[in-house]
Parts: C-alpha cells; sequence; structure tokens
C-alpha cells in the first residue's frame, strides 16, 4: 500500500537544499555535483547501490564529513556543518546504518550523551535520566532496560536505542540510514507508526533503505543516486519497484531472489539438544546443497545458535555432526580447520578488520593455505584476493584499500569472499543481504544458489520473512531459544512463520 502524499510537504518551501553537493575520497569521487531537496513534514526517500554516496551525503549533512563544493541552506539560510554538533544545534539528527554508541554505557546514558539532564551543573539527575529515556522507548514500543550496558543487547535493540536516541532530541529534520536492517516485521511496524507520527507534527525524514518495499509503505518522494550522482527525483505515487530499480542500476534484473532446484545431497550438519546462553536444546540437521533458513523474531537465540555452532561462545550442552562424525568445536579455529564458514551479522565488529586493507580481510581465513614456513606468498595472496573482488564485483579503488573506507555493502561482500576463498562446506549466513542494495542482493542470491549446487550445506539467519521464503529450502522458527517449527518451502507463509514466532501452538 502505498503512503499518502503528506498534503503539508506539497506546499512547503524546502527545510533543506543540498546543492551541487561534490566529495572526493583517495581514489574515487563519492559525490558529483548531488541537489537534494526535503520539504517540511515529508518523507523522503534516498536509495542507490552500496557505494552510490547516499551515506556520504548523509554524513555530509550530519557533519561528520566536509563537503569539497556545494552549498547547504536550511530554512532557506546557507550553513556550514563542520562538526555532529553543529548540526545538532541546526536541528538535524542521524541515525547511522553501523551505530554509534558508546558500548559500556547504559542505554539511558546513550540516549542522552552529551545532553545529560543536571540537577546543578556537573551533577547529573539520573532519576529525571532514566524516567525520560524510558518514555522515548515507551513511545517505540521497545522492552529494553534503560540502565542495561548496550553491550549487551542484540543488534536489533541496539537499532533501537539509536532511534530513541535520535527522536530524543526533538530534531526537526532526522536522517535514517538503513533503520530496518535488523527489525523483524512487528519492529518495522511500530517504526513506521512513529515516522508518520513524526511527519504529522512537521518533522522531516530523510529515509535510506535497500528494501524498496518500505519506501512505497511510507515514503512521499524518492530521489535515486548512481555512481556518486543524482539520477532523478519523483512522487513514490508516480514511480514503480521496477522503474527505481532500473534507476539505481541502469539495468533490468531478472527474479530477484532466483530459488534453484537443486539436488539434496547426503547430511552435512547435525546439531542435536544444542544448549547454551539463551539457546534450550536446539536440534536440526542441514544436507549438502540444503538452505535451511532459521528465523524469528529478534532475541528468539537465531544468532546464538549459529555463535555456539562455530564455537564463538561455550555450550553447555549438546552434539555437533559434521558428515556423520561427532566433533569438537571449542573455538572458531577448530570450525574453519573443520570446514565450517561463518558470516557474522556485525561485519564491522566481527567480520572485518577495518583498520587492514581489502586483500588482507579477504585472505584473513585462510593464511595457513597462503604461507610457507610462515612466510605468506605475498603473489598467491594478491592473486586470490583479485580474483574475488572481480567475481563479487566489490567496488574498491585497488586491493590495498584499507576496509574502513568502503561502502557497508562492499564490506559486506569482503566478509563473504573471505569465507568464499576457504571453500567451507558447511556455511552460517547471519542476515548476509543486510545493508545490500537490490542489485547486490540478487548477486548473493545467484552465489549461494551456485553453492548449493556445488553442494555446500547452509543454515541461513534472515529477518525478511520474504526472503526466506524464497531461498530456503526448510524455514526453522525460533521462539524462546527453542525451534517452535519446521516448515517445508512449499508450504511457508509470512503469516505462518509469525504465528509460531510470536508463540503461537
Amino acid at each position: 500500500m502505498s503512503a499518502p502524499e503528506s498534503q503539508l510537504a506539497e506546499t512547503q518551501a524546502p527545510v533543506l537544499v543540498m546543492d551541487r553537493i561534490t566529495k572526493d575520497f583517495p581514489g574515487v569521487r563519492a559525490l558529483d555535483g548531488v541537489t537534494l531537496e526535503v520539504r517540511r513534514g515529508e518523507v523522503h526517500a534516498l536509495v542507490g547501490e552500496n557505494g552510490a554516496g547516499k551515506s556520504t551525503l548523509v554524513k555530509i549533512l550530519a557533519g561528520a564529513v566536509l563537503r569539497d563544493q556545494g552549498e547547504i541552506r536550511v530554512n532557506g539560510r546557507a550553513v556550514e556543518i563542520p562538526s555532529p554538533h553543529a548540526a545538532q544545534q541546526l536541528g538535524v539528527s542521524m541515525i547511522y546504518q553501523e551505530f554509534n554508541l558508546v558500548p559500556h554505557l547504559t542505554v539511558a546514558e546513550n540516549i542522552f550523551l552529551g545532553r545529560e539532564p543536571q540537577v546543578l551543573p556537573g551533577i547529573i539527575d539520573w532519576g529525571r535520566m532514566y524516567r525520560e529515556a524510558q518514555a522515548v522507548l515507551d513511545r517505540l514500543g521497545v522492552g529494553i532496560d534503560v540502565r542495561a550496558p548496550v553491550t549487551r543487547l542484540s543488534v536489533a535493540q541496539q537499532q533501537m536505542v539509536e532511534i530513541a536516541k535520535a527522536i530524543s532530541t526533538n530534531a526537526k529534520l532526522i536522517v535514517m540510514d538503513e533503520p530496518s536492517a535488523t527489525l523483524t516485521e512487528h519492529e518495522l511496524a511500530r517504526l513506521f507508526d512513529l515516522i508518520r507520527a513524526l511527519r504529522a507534527d512537521g518533522v522531516s525524514i530523510i529515509y535510506i533503505s535497500h528494501r524498496l518495499e518500505e519506501i512505497f509503505e511510507i515514503a512521499d518522494r524518492v530521489t535515486v543516486l548512481r555512481d556518486g550522482q543524482l539520477i532523478a527525483t519523483h512522487l513514490v505515487r508516480e514511480v514503480t519497484k521496477d522503474d527505481i530499480i532500473h534507476m539505481m542500476v541502469g539495468r533490468q534484473l531478472t527474479a530477484q531472489i532466483p530459488k534453484r532446484n537443486v539436488q539434496i545431497g547426503e547430511e552435512a550438519l547435525r546439531v542435536e539438544g544444542l544448549s547454551g546462553g539463551i539457546v534450550h536444546d536446539v536440534s536440526l540437521v542441514v544436507h549438502a546443497g540444503e538452505i535451511v533458513c532459521l528465523t524469528g523474531l529478534v532475541g528468539a537465540g537465531r544468532s546464538e545458535v549459529a555463535r555456539l555452532i562455530f564455537g564463538a561462545d561455550p555450550r553447555t550442552a549438546g552434539r555437533i555432526l559434521l558428515r556423520g562424525n561427532e566433533v569438537r568445536i571449542r573455538n572458531p579455529r577448530e570450525a574453519i580447520r573443520r570446514g565450517v564458514g561463518f558470516v557474522t551479522e556485525d561485519r564491522k565488529e566481527q567480520g572485518l578488520v577495518l583498520g587492514l586493507t581489502v586483500r588482507e580481510n579477504v585472505t584473513l581465513a585462510h593464511l595457513d593455505l597462503l604461507s610457507y614456513y610462515g612466510f605468506i606468498r605475498r603473489q598467491q595472496e594478491r592473486s586470490a584476493a583479485a580474483r574475488f573482488i572481480q567475481s563479487l564485483r566489490i567496488r574498491t579503488p585497488s586491493p590495498e584499500q584499507l576496509a574502513r573506507n568502503l561502502s557497508g555493502g562492499n564490506q559486506q561482500k569482503v566478509v563473504l569472499a573471505k569465507w568464499l576463498l576457504t571453500q567451507s562446506r558447511v556455511l552460517l549466513f547471519d542476515e548476509p543481504t543486510r545493508g545490500i542494495d537490490v542489485g547486490a542482493k540478487a548477486e548473493i542470491y545467484q552465489l549461494m544458489g551456485d553453492l548449493a549446487a556445488s553442494g555446500v550445506a547452509m543454515l541461513m539467519i534472515t529477518s525478511e520473512l520474504p526472503e526466506a521464503i524464497g531461498m530456503a529450502d526448510r524455514i526453522l522458527v525460533m521462539h524462546e531459544g527453542r525451534i517452535a517449527a519446521e516448515i517445508p518451502r512449499t508450504e511457508a507463509t509470512q503469516e505462518g512463520i509469525m504465528f509460531y514466532a510470536t508463540g503461537g501452538k
């Protein structure tokens, strides 16, 4: 269902104009004369493939990156935004795709960081801070302990804290960079209700998302970027999803989830009675050439299952069998040695070493076979990295580019390349398409199909139910740390999955 065009937005002068913005980074022009106009009370979608320049543009608006050329006007007045504090002073608040939280501070401390309510100068009013933080989270409908350290929260819970932090500033323009990437359908519905309420209050929102169906649900207008350039701005009601995809990628895409019919082989992975942390008595089987999807609400224990299998967290009970043989996997090193790979949900904290180059990250899990008596064979390493940079279409000026300088989607491709290089026969994918544009998603789905055809067994964790239904041979639904249901692909529906995910019997 399309979002109704905001009548207020149609008649108002722009609250923001970013005029002919240009930004260069070493080896690449990230933005080339891009113009963006946002009106009061408007939800303005900003879309484009990974590396198109979306995040760079909004980071300039948020004061995190300085523009090289162009002008920014807020309420008709030319402004400079040299810092995030300056942006906040102008009424601009930013929710980053990659979280900007202090892990060891509490939820409340993160929400009000730098703006703590005070009894007297220098003395924090803790009671008021906890109450106001709780009020913001209640508005989001989120059950999170405001006194809990952020480090204890799941990725999705951290996302909601980021959203709460932005809302608490009473900003007049909020930038949301992939706010839904870690949210379930239920949480997403709450977010959309909040966005509609903000819009009704005259707040403007720039909404970045790779989930194009969201654009038609919530946005009034959409601006498309490609290769750092402005392609077009349209009313959402005047374009189709295929129109947007074509503008984004410059080509027509075939089926976005091209599930193949692959001959299922022998049992590759068996887990029996797995327990540890919030996971209780989980049993599952994945065969060669099979994609088994593990889904459920955030906090159900999906990622924890993968971490227990991979040896990243200690298990308290259960057996793991690979190709029929019981194995002891006490740490990730043993998992890798036994042919198990793990594409983690949090690429920056767990999937990459941001200070290393693309080449070094791609080969990081495979150095034992690229070394000779402790010395890395550089030519083989460069050749291996170059092969995956080309095959996965990783957009980088050079294999020697630091991983931290890549866009989020290209960072995710580097993580995938790392595990593909190991030739693992069992792959654990935790939200593999999080923050990935439609073009790159299609490529990753194709890649997973190729892996299945070659006999690789895959356990895929995803919050996107259409992705689960489209990709999986079987779907396992988790609820409160246990497997609540197993659904064959031919019988899977979004309603059925949500029934079991929410505790239905």
